[in-house]
């Protein structure tokens, strides 16, 4: 799926993931946890690598068997290292009453592994949820 940097745009990501998802062993809560883990990263990166421009897109690519699901999200904006990322303290958070930031603990914790590599311009985040 070719998506374009808006974050209008979103919902196509979530009707062609549900399409996909729709059709494995997933829980519908499942499902939905890893649309949401999908969406996030695809949401930071049209807004933080992409500044919301609509010229520009990402690439999102489905491999899917009886073993596991394996999303690939493809871009060439600014460099995001999803595992370099550093945890906020979640107490800290709260105190501070801090909005925003959450959002990649989440992916952490819905997928089962993500993988992360850039070259020449390109950036790949691949999540897997085992099924």
């Amino acid at each position: 799926m070719k998506l374009y940097c808006d974050t209008t745009r979103l919902v196509d990501l979530r009707d062609f993931l549900q399409e996909i998802l729709s059709g494995t062993s997933m829980s519908e809560v499942e499902q939905h946890q890893v649309i949401l883990a999908v969406e996030e990263v695809a949401a930071n990166l049209i807004i933080h690598s992409h500044d919301c421009n609509p010229q520009e897109h990402i690439e999102i690519k489905v491999n899917r068997d009886q073993k596991q699901l394996k999303i690939e999200i493809i871009d060439s904006g600014k460099l995001f290292n999803i595992l370099e990322y550093q945890e906020p303290e979640i107490t800290e958070v709260i105190k501070s009453k801090r909005k925003g930031g959450l959002g990649i603990i989440l992916v952490k914790r819905i997928m089962d592994k993500i993988e992360f590599e850039s070259s020449q311009n390109k950036n790949i985040c691949r999540l897997y949820k085992i099924l």
